[in-house]
C-alpha cells in the first residue's frame, strides 16, 4: 500500500512537472531536446495481455508545435523489488511505442542501498540490449544546506534532506530544507515535513527535535508550526534533559551513515555488484576506521571481496 511518503514525493513531480525534467539536467547534466510544456499523461499502461501495469507518473516534454519529445516514466522506490528489473523495460516499451518518442526511466531513491540497486543497467537477453534507469538517489542529489539555495530548489532541498539527513550534515541539511517550506501552502508543508521528519532515525529526530525545543525556548522560531506541533503534542517531553546527548548520539549515528552512504556510492560508480550479504555487513559495521578502509579499498578494486577486505 502506497504510504505518506511515496504518495507525497509523487505528487510533488505531479504538481509540478517541470522539476522532472530540470532535475534531469541539473543532477545528470543531459541535453533534453527543446521543449515549450511539459504535463502529466495517464500512467496506466495497458497491454495486449491480461496484465496491467501501472507507473506512479508519466510526462510528456512537448515542443512549439505541441509534438512530444520525450516521455518520462517516474517511479519512487523505497525498497528493493527484483520485479521491477522486468517491468521497468515495459514501461519504456510500451510508452515508446504508444507515444513515437524517446522514452527513459526515473527513478527516485532516496535510500542508498535501494538507489545502488536500481542504478543498475538492465540486462533485457543475451547482453544484446540494456536498460540505465536514471536514479535520483544519494549519490546524484547534492547536500543542500545553505538556506538560499534552499528556497530556490525547495523540492531539491526536501529531497536532499530525505536523502542525507541522517548523514554527518544531516542537521544542517533538514534546517534548510525545513526553512524552505514557506513558499508551500500549509498543507503541502505538513506533508512536506512530515516526510522529511519520517526520514529520519531516531538519533537525528531526537536531535532535531532537541534543537526545535532550544529555538523555541530563545524565541527564535525559525522552523515551521508543524515543527512546534510537535512540542504540543508532548513528543518532547524528556527531551531537555537529553538534549545533549541526544545530539552526540544523533551526530555520531550520522557519521557512520555518511561513511555507509559514501561507499555504497563510491562502490556503485565503480560498477561493483553487491550481494545482499555484502550490504547487510556494510550496514551493520559500526566502526568509522572500518568503514573508512572500505572506502578506500574501492580505489583498484575488482570486486566486493576487495573493497571488503
Amino acid at each position: 500500500m502506497p504510504t505518506l511518503e511515496h504518495n507525497g514525493l509523487v505528487d510533488m513531480f505531479r504538481e509540478n512537472p517541470s522539476l522532472a525534467p530540470h532535475l534531469l539536467k541539473l543532477l545528470f547534466n543531459l541535453d533534453l531536446p527543446p521543449y515549450a510544456t511539459v504535463a502529466v499523461v495517464e500512467s496506466s499502461l495497458d497491454q495486449l495481455i491480461p496484465v496491467e501495469f501501472r507507473a506512479d507518473l508519466v510526462l510528456e516534454l512537448r515542443d512549439e508545435r505541441g509534438a512530444i519529445v520525450l516521455s518520462i516514466v517516474l517511479e519512487l522506490q523505497r525498497d528493493i523489488d527484483r520485479r521491477k528489473s522486468y517491468s521497468w523495460p515495459v514501461y519504456v516499451a510500451v510508452v515508446r511505442a504508444q507515444k513515437e518518442c524517446d522514452t527513459v526511466v526515473v527513478v527516485v531513491a532516496p535510500d542508498p542501498e535501494v538507489a545502488a540497486w536500481a542504478a543498475q543497467k538492465i540486462d533485457l537477453g543475451l547482453g544484446l540490449g540494456t536498460l540505465q534507469p536514471l536514479v535520483i538517489g544519494p549519490a546524484i542529489v547534492p547536500e543542500v544546506t545553505d538556506q538560499t539555495e534552499a528556497e530556490k530548489e525547495t523540492e531539491l532541498a526536501i529531497l536532499s534532506a530525505v536523502a542525507h539527513g541522517n548523514g554527518p550534515n544531516g542537521l544542517a541539511v533538514v534546517q534548510a530544507a525545513l526553512g524552505a517550506l514557506g513558499r508551500f501552502d500549509r498543507e503541502h508543508a505538513a506533508v512536506y515535513f512530515q516526510i522529511v521528519y519520517n526520514a529520519l532515525r531516531d538519533p537525528m529526530r531526537r536531535a532535531l527535535e532537541a534543537l526545535i525545543m532550544e529555538r523555541q525556548t530563545e524565541g527564535k522560531a525559525t522552523f515551521p508550526p508543524f515543527a512546534q506541533q510537535l512540542i504540543e503534542r508532548g513528543r518532547l517531553e524528556g527531551i531537555r534533559e537529553g538534549k545533549l546527548e541526544g545530539i552526540r548520539e544523533g551526530v555520531r549515528e550520522g557519521e557512520l551513515n555518511g561513511k555507509r552512504d559514501a561507499l555504497l556510492r563510491l562502490v556503485a560508480r565503480a560498477g561493483i555488484v553487491l550481494t545482499a550479504d555484502d550490504l547487510a555487513r556494510i550496514q551493520a559495521c559500526t566502526d568509522p576506521a572500518i568503514l573508512d578502509r572500505w572506502v578506500d579499498n574501492v580505489l583498484g578494486a575488482k570486486n566486493a571481496s576487495d573493497v571488503l577486505s
